[in-house]
């Protein structure tokens, strides 16, 4: 399933830049930026619980905030770009 993550970490204090760079490289293990604060994550149902918990964990939830858009196995019909830097297809073949 396709999920779409938004996040907003306050950033005021030097825990908020910790906070910032950790809730990034968790969503980097599970998907591609595609905005600054914005993840796609192509993930199955247990994949999503464990990185909803490690995000979570790691948030503030007196400060911060997380959103999920849940996109579904039909993604491709939802997702519309429009300008530069498109991103990889997640289903696509990857070569190292």
């Amino acid at each position: 399933m396709m999920v779409v993550i938004a996040y907003d970490v306050n950033t005021s204090d030097p825990d908020g830049a910790k906070r910032l760079r950790y809730v990034a490289r968790e969503c980097l293990n599970y998907g591609q930026r595609v905005q600054n604060s914005v993840f796609e994550c192509l993930v199955e149902p247990h994949q999503f619980t464990e990185l909803r918990h490690r995000l979570e964990n790691i948030v503030d939830s007196g400060k911060d905030s997380l959103r999920y858009y849940f996109l579904g196995k039909n993604w491709k019909k939802r997702v519309d770009h429009f300008g530069t830097q498109k991103g990889y297809d997640p289903e696509g073949t990857i070569i190292f």
